[in-house]
């Protein structure tokens, strides 16, 4: 427990007293990319505080130029973990809820995340269409495809607003598979324990060769690949099934 809280202290803190300087500073040269990087600096300082140690494979697969990473969902500590180990700056599909928090909402708009509000289908077909544009133009994108996280870290069935995605922009998908976070921090528990997480990046598909008539057997090349990469208590209970998705 006072690890967690050497944490969220260390993060608030840095929000209220650093983020806003950087948030001036990016107004001010017109670019977000000095406060995104002294922002994931200061999420891999948390993940040493907190005693997690990240191991990162497969960065040479990473294809040149934009795509969209997509990975599993085990954990509120796994976002710490596979954000910062993208070797360049992404966009996040980030809940609505978060931008109601005044300093972190600017900071994310700046940075171009795009908020997302499941509940609503509206909002979440114009949250659609703004990660499209994102991508077109030039940045990168990180997406959890099962829309949530799993409660018992087994890799659980897509969904296909990531693929819509990805074929609208027609840029390639990197399947990433994260490890172990579900020990570190489970669903429903606010406690961070010590550990290891792994964030293993895959061979990117490439979106532009499907159709959105398509979009279903992409989706299912790309949880396959996320699935290969995970650990044997990881992997669905059943293989990858694009029905009724």
């Amino acid at each position: 427990m006072i690890r967690t809280i050497a944490v969220v202290l260390f993060l608030a803190l840095a929000l209220l007293f650093v983020m806003p300087f950087f948030i001036l500073w990016s107004l001010l040269t017109g670019t977000p990319d000095l406060m995104y990087e002294v922002a994931m600096k200061t999420v891999r300082a948390s993940l040493r505080i907190a005693k997690i140690k990240v191991l990162v494979e497969g960065l040479e697969t990473i294809p040149p130029g934009v795509c969209i990473f997509a990975a599993n969902h085990t954990s509120n500590v796994d976002p710490l973990a596979f954000i910062p180990a993208i070797p360049r700056r992404v966009s996040i599909l980030v809940k609505s809820e978060l931008f109601r928090i005044p300093i972190l909402a600017m900071a994310m708009r700046m940075a171009k995340f795009v908020p997302v509000d499941r509940a609503d289908k509206e909002a979440a077909a114009a949250s659609v269409e703004s990660a499209v544009s994102v991508l077109k133009e030039g940045l990168s994108f990180a997406v959890y495809p099962e829309g949530t996280r799993s409660p018992d870290g087994r890799l659980k069935p897509f969904k296909k607003g990531t693929f819509v995605i990805a074929i609208e922009a027609g840029v390639p998908i990197v399947p990433v598979s994260i490890s172990g976070a579900q020990h570190l921090m489970r669903k429903g528990e606010w406690t961070i324990r010590p550990g290891e997480i792994v964030v293993r990046f895959g061979s990117a598909v490439d979106a532009s060769e499907y159709t959105m008539e398509r979009r279903m057997e992409l989706l299912t090349c790309v949880e396959e690949l996320v699935a290969a990469g995970l650990p044997e208590d990881q992997q669905p209970l059943s293989a990858p099934d694009s029905a009724g998705k």
